[in-house]
Protein backbone atom coordinates (compact mmCIF):
# COMPACT_ATOMS: atom_id res chain seq x y z
CA UNK A 1 0.00 0.00 0.00
CA UNK A 2 1.36 3.44 -0.88
CA UNK A 3 1.87 6.19 1.65
CA UNK A 4 -0.60 9.10 1.80
CA UNK A 5 0.54 12.36 0.18
CA UNK A 6 0.73 13.99 3.61
CA UNK A 7 3.28 11.42 4.82
CA UNK A 8 5.39 11.84 1.68
CA UNK A 9 5.36 15.61 2.07
CA UNK A 10 6.34 15.42 5.75
CA UNK A 11 9.18 12.96 4.96
CA UNK A 12 10.44 15.37 2.32
CA UNK A 13 10.34 18.31 4.78
CA UNK A 14 12.13 16.29 7.47
CA UNK A 15 14.86 15.23 5.01
CA UNK A 16 15.28 18.86 3.91
CA UNK A 17 15.59 20.09 7.51
CA UNK A 18 18.16 17.38 8.27
CA UNK A 19 20.14 18.26 5.13
CA UNK A 20 19.90 22.04 5.59
CA UNK A 21 19.30 22.84 9.28
CA UNK A 22 17.69 26.18 10.08
CA UNK A 23 19.15 28.37 12.81
CA UNK A 24 16.98 28.60 15.92
CA UNK A 25 15.49 25.11 16.06
CA UNK A 26 15.99 21.43 15.43
CA UNK A 27 13.29 18.96 14.46
CA UNK A 28 12.83 15.22 14.39
CA UNK A 29 10.23 12.53 14.95
CA UNK A 30 8.96 11.55 18.40
CA UNK A 31 8.75 7.97 17.11
CA UNK A 32 10.55 6.93 13.91
CA UNK A 33 7.47 4.95 12.90
CA UNK A 34 5.07 7.92 13.02
CA UNK A 35 5.73 10.74 10.54
CA UNK A 36 2.75 12.70 11.91
CA UNK A 37 4.27 13.34 15.38
CA UNK A 38 7.32 15.60 15.56
CA UNK A 39 9.45 16.87 18.40
CA UNK A 40 11.16 20.22 18.01
CA UNK A 41 13.66 22.07 20.14
CA UNK A 42 13.39 25.83 19.86
CA UNK A 43 16.36 27.85 21.00
CA UNK A 44 15.29 31.10 22.67
CA UNK A 45 15.86 33.89 20.12
CA UNK A 46 18.79 36.27 20.75
CA UNK A 47 18.00 39.67 22.25
CA UNK A 48 14.70 38.45 23.71
CA UNK A 49 13.65 37.45 27.20
CA UNK A 50 13.77 33.82 26.00
CA UNK A 51 17.43 33.99 24.91
CA UNK A 52 19.44 31.02 26.13
CA UNK A 53 16.39 28.83 26.68
CA UNK A 54 15.81 25.39 25.14
CA UNK A 55 12.10 24.85 24.66
CA UNK A 56 10.83 21.43 23.62
CA UNK A 57 7.55 21.26 21.72
CA UNK A 58 5.50 18.67 19.84
CA UNK A 59 3.84 19.10 16.45
CA UNK A 60 0.94 16.78 15.61
CA UNK A 61 0.00 16.75 11.94
CA UNK A 62 -3.43 15.69 10.70
CA UNK A 63 -3.66 13.13 7.88
CA UNK A 64 -5.15 15.99 5.79
CA UNK A 65 -1.88 18.00 5.99
CA UNK A 66 -1.16 20.36 4.22
CA UNK A 67 -4.82 21.21 3.75
CA UNK A 68 -5.22 21.44 7.54
CA UNK A 69 -2.69 22.77 10.08
CA UNK A 70 -0.82 20.82 12.73
CA UNK A 71 -1.31 21.41 16.45
CA UNK A 72 1.69 22.60 18.42
CA UNK A 73 2.24 22.23 22.14
CA UNK A 74 5.23 23.25 24.24
CA UNK A 75 6.34 20.46 26.55
CA UNK A 76 8.75 22.77 28.36
CA UNK A 77 7.02 25.25 30.67
CA UNK A 78 6.92 28.67 29.02
CA UNK A 79 5.25 31.94 30.12
CA UNK A 80 4.00 33.82 27.06
CA UNK A 81 0.79 35.65 26.09
CA UNK A 82 0.25 33.48 23.00
CA UNK A 83 0.92 30.11 24.63
CA UNK A 84 -1.78 28.60 26.81
CA UNK A 85 -0.83 27.52 30.32
CA UNK A 86 -0.99 23.88 29.16
CA UNK A 87 1.53 24.65 26.38
CA UNK A 88 -0.83 24.88 23.39
CA UNK A 89 0.40 27.45 20.87
CA UNK A 90 -2.09 30.04 19.65
CA UNK A 91 -0.79 31.67 16.49
CA UNK A 92 -2.80 32.68 13.42
CA UNK A 93 -1.03 30.42 10.94
CA UNK A 94 -2.00 27.35 12.99
CA UNK A 95 -5.70 28.26 12.92
CA UNK A 96 -7.95 26.33 10.53
CA UNK A 97 -8.12 27.92 7.06
CA UNK A 98 -10.92 30.26 6.07
CA UNK A 99 -12.62 33.20 7.67
CA UNK A 100 -12.37 33.90 11.40
CA UNK A 101 -15.88 33.67 12.87
CA UNK A 102 -14.97 36.47 15.34
CA UNK A 103 -13.60 38.69 12.58
CA UNK A 104 -10.21 39.19 14.26
CA UNK A 105 -8.00 37.48 11.67
CA UNK A 106 -7.99 37.75 7.90
CA UNK A 107 -8.16 34.45 6.01
CA UNK A 108 -4.69 35.24 4.60
CA UNK A 109 -3.23 35.25 8.14
CA UNK A 110 -4.59 31.79 8.92
CA UNK A 111 -3.35 28.38 7.79
CA UNK A 112 -2.44 28.07 4.13
CA UNK A 113 -1.21 24.83 2.50
CA UNK A 114 2.04 26.56 1.47
CA UNK A 115 3.22 26.57 5.10
CA UNK A 116 5.91 24.10 6.04
CA UNK A 117 7.44 22.96 9.31
CA UNK A 118 10.13 25.58 8.72
CA UNK A 119 7.68 28.48 8.20
CA UNK A 120 5.65 27.38 11.24
CA UNK A 121 8.68 27.32 13.52
CA UNK A 122 10.07 30.61 12.18
CA UNK A 123 6.65 32.17 12.94
CA UNK A 124 6.66 30.73 16.47
CA UNK A 125 10.20 32.03 17.08
CA UNK A 126 9.05 35.44 15.85
CA UNK A 127 6.05 35.24 18.19
CA UNK A 128 8.40 34.60 21.14
CA UNK A 129 10.25 37.80 20.25
CA UNK A 130 7.11 39.85 19.66
CA UNK A 131 3.99 38.67 21.58
CA UNK A 132 0.52 39.63 20.39
CA UNK A 133 -1.18 40.80 23.57
CA UNK A 134 -4.30 41.86 21.62
CA UNK A 135 -5.32 38.22 21.15
CA UNK A 136 -3.86 36.29 24.07
CA UNK A 137 -4.16 32.58 24.76
CA UNK A 138 -2.78 33.17 28.25
CA UNK A 139 -4.67 36.22 29.53
CA UNK A 140 -2.66 36.34 32.78
CA UNK A 141 0.66 36.45 30.90
CA UNK A 142 -0.67 39.15 28.55
CA UNK A 143 -1.94 41.27 31.44
CA UNK A 144 1.37 40.89 33.24
CA UNK A 145 3.34 41.70 30.07
CA UNK A 146 1.38 44.98 29.79
CA UNK A 147 0.99 45.94 33.45
CA UNK A 148 3.81 44.32 35.44
CA UNK A 149 6.67 43.76 33.02
CA UNK A 150 9.23 43.19 35.79
CA UNK A 151 7.23 40.22 37.11
CA UNK A 152 6.69 38.92 33.55
CA UNK A 153 10.49 39.06 32.97
CA UNK A 154 11.12 37.23 36.26
CA UNK A 155 8.79 34.36 35.28
CA UNK A 156 10.31 34.05 31.82
CA UNK A 157 13.84 34.06 33.31
CA UNK A 158 12.79 31.20 35.59
CA UNK A 159 11.44 29.27 32.55
CA UNK A 160 14.72 29.85 30.70
CA UNK A 161 16.77 28.57 33.68
CA UNK A 162 14.58 25.50 34.06
CA UNK A 163 14.76 24.75 30.33
CA UNK A 164 18.56 24.87 30.51
CA UNK A 165 18.58 22.49 33.48
CA UNK A 166 16.25 20.05 31.68
CA UNK A 167 18.60 19.94 28.68
CA UNK A 168 21.65 18.99 30.77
Amino acid sequence: MSEPQSALLLRKQLAELNKNPVEGFSAGLIDDNDIYRWEVLIIGPPDTLYEGGFFKAHLHFPKEYPLRPPRMKFMTEIWHPNIEKNGDVCISILHEPGDDKWGYEKASERWLPVHTVETILISVISMLADPNDESPANVDAAKEWRENYAEFKRKVARNVRRSQEECM
